[in-house]
């Protein structure tokens, strides 16, 4: 464990000083991994995987910059029983935009947000063997709500969690500021 905490210290650094809220022309990217999920299917899973880009885009009265981007993700499960097997497959493309509260003045390395996701859920399920299940399992459009917060360990890498729809309910991962 001690070996873990000096290597992320190394990698992260630990220069609080120059971290700053999310503003005007900030851009960032996460990757993250997904832990629940909304999304239908029996038995085993892989992991949720996301990648999501936001930029700062306008500033709104008070201390919040409202952010654009894109996101997508994907995650599966797969059940085999005597004779059969079934496979879903998701993935999730969409549009976003977040309110990004930037008034942490005692901790400018926080950037909490709340937002929302327009996105295109495309679903693919298949059977194979002696039953064959209804194809009832459709794509379409969907609009979804979330809340995060990231911690920023120096200038440009942080780390984060969001909480609400996507290929999962919670998701964690690690965030690049450019």
């Amino acid at each position: 464990m001690k070996k873990l905490v000096i290597l992320l210290v190394a990698v992260f650094g630990v220069s609080f000083a120059n971290a700053q809220s999310f503003n005007v022309g900030t851009s960032v990217v996460q990757a993250g991994i997904g832990l629940g999920s909304n999304l239908g299917g029996l038995g085993k899973g892989r992991p949720a995987l996301s990648v999501s880009y936001e930029y700062g885009k306008w500033a709104v009265g008070g201390p919040g910059v409202i952010s654009l981007g894109g996101y997508i993700g994907n995650t599966g499960y797969k059940y085999t029983a005597a004779g059969y097997s079934q496979k879903w497959d998701y993935t999730i493309i969409g549009l976003r935009s977040a309110y990004h509260y930037n008034g942490f003045t005692d901790a400018p390395q926080l950037d909490v947000y709340g937002g929302a996701m327009l996105s295109y859920n495309n679903v693919s399920y298949k059977t194979s063997g002696v039953f064959r299940g209804s194809n009832a399992y459709g794509s379409g459009v969907d609009f979804s709500l979330y809340l995060g917060g990231r911690w920023f360990f120096n200038e440009n890498f942080g780390a984060f969690a969001e909480l609400g729809y996507g290929v999962s309910t919670l998701n964690l991962g690690l965030s690049y500021r450019f």
